[in-house]
């Protein structure tokens, strides 16, 4: 009997894993964030007879149902196709990224997401479902909506409410969608002038102004139930090379991060950032060998264990110049999850994103990574799920007036805003 009881238990704590409403913390430095409710008193017999939710249903889950999680993907067209349906139904991968050419107008965006969603009711974890949107040149919601001014812009007014309420409206602009996560905002510090790539998307070449605006930022993405992947950890602003193209060489040692570069960073992870996208550049004094997203030293080393992150981890997108000029793109994978990643982002190509999940599942298999490698990341990946209680249910409604009348008032409240689009 008791036995039984113990099964009850643990079905009913797996069947909630992903039923949870998003369990945030607040800050202690602002009052525009969430709260955490209170847990259990430390030693207390519920904490001791708690099932984790999270481990009980990676114990349901087969290798290939792990390895699929580590994969975000890019989508080819408008619609659902094959490629989709064999990345949902055979690969069970952890997620998708939208990109420009995927989104023609905002009825044709909302029934791709839609589709995502419902195709992936076969599989027993949601999705992730993802978008660059970070105001300026780098915007990938309709024309529907009224674009949001450069994170430049931002951080020429720097205005601490005004990078909330920035990070609010796009939050809301994505969550009516039924998008889940933005891959911003961006913590480079802009201070190359010959970088092609960083520019205008920083906001700007302040180090105490970036951290500043971009944790409010991600506070008001936060605060729209988004998660918020900042990037490009170690930090691309004192580049000259653009990663699409080829690998960047940043010479600055140890000190200069940890004084410059890095502040952002480090600010984002003491207010609790969920996620870090990690950069395709060559940090020539720290690791002459690897670009820090298949370095171990950058990820494992600096940022999980010097840094104190434990938030997944997910690389910049592995088709760039930066790897595929130097590395096959599965060899790729493999080095960077043993490095410390947990996604690996695969934007562009059906025939490199089943490469990718290929050489996963082969190094797994193989013991080229380990079973406890696999299980760390895919705890994370799933205990940030249940934290944002994603789910896979469908938008019905979408409503640009409503938000583009936000946008009208954050104009009207900052007048100069609206000079700096």
């Amino acid at each position: 009997m008791r036995t039984k009881y113990l099964i009850l238990i643990i079905a009913f704590a797996v069947s909630l894993a992903f039923g949870y409403g998003a369990a945030r913390e607040y800050y202690n430095n602002s009052g525009d964030d969430p709260v955490s409710s209170p847990g259990p008193a430390h030693g207390s017999n519920t904490e001791q007879n708690t099932v984790d939710p999270i481990r009980e249903q990676m114990k349901t889950m087969n290798l290939s149902e792990k390895i699929g999680q580590m994969v975000m993907a890019g989508i080819d067209g408008y619609e659902k196709d094959d490629h989709v349906q064999q990345m949902i139904g055979n690969y069970h991968v952890g997620g998708f990224v939208l990109l420009k050419q995927n989104i023609r107008d905002a009825k044709q965006m909302l029934s791709l997401i839609n589709a995502l969603k419902e195709t992936n009711r076969v599989n027993k974890i949601p999705l992730f479902l993802s978008i660059d949107e970070e105001g300026g040149q780098i915007s990938r919601v309709p024309d529907e909506l009224i674009k949001i001014p450069t994170s430049k812009k931002i951080g020429e007014m720097n205005n601490s409410s005004l990078s909330y309420q920035i990070g609010s409206i796009i939050g809301e602009e994505l969550h009516s969608f039924g998008l889940n996560m933005d891959f911003a905002p961006v913590l480079d510090i802009n201070s190359n002038p010959q970088n092609p790539v960083i520019g205008d998307r920083a906001f700007g070449s302040d180090a105490g102004i970036v951290s500043k605006l971009g944790i409010q930022t991600m506070k008001g993405l936060h605060g729209q139930n988004i998660i918020s992947v900042v990037k490009h950890f170690p930090g691309h602003g004192d580049t000259a090379t653009d990663s699409h193209l080829g690998l960047p060489t940043v010479n600055n040692d140890m000190e200069r991060l940890n004084s410059f570069e890095l502040l952002p960073f480090s600010a984002a992870i003491k207010n609790k950032v969920d996620a870090i996208m990690i950069a395709h550049i060559l940090l020539s004094k720290i690791d002459p060998d690897n670009p820090a997203s298949l370095s171990q030293i950058v990820i494992t080393d600096l940022l999980r264990e010097k840094m104190g992150f434990d938030g997944v981890v997910i690389t910049d997108d592995m088709t760039m110049g930066a790897i595929l000029n130097s590395y096959e793109i599965g060899e790729a994978a493999v080095k960077s999850i043993n490095a410390g990643s947990d996604m690996i982002l695969v934007c562009h190509d059906y025939a490199k994103e089943e490469a990718v999940i290929k050489a996963l599942q082969q190094a797994a298999e193989t013991g080229l990574i380990s079973p406890d490698r696999i299980d760390q990341s895919v705890y994370r990946i799933l205990k940030l799920k249940q934290k944002y209680a994603l789910s896979d249910q469908l938008v019905q409604i979408w409503d640009a007036q409503k938000i583009n009348d936000q946008i009208k008032g954050l104009f009207e409240q900052f007048p100069s805003l609206k000079g700096r689009q």
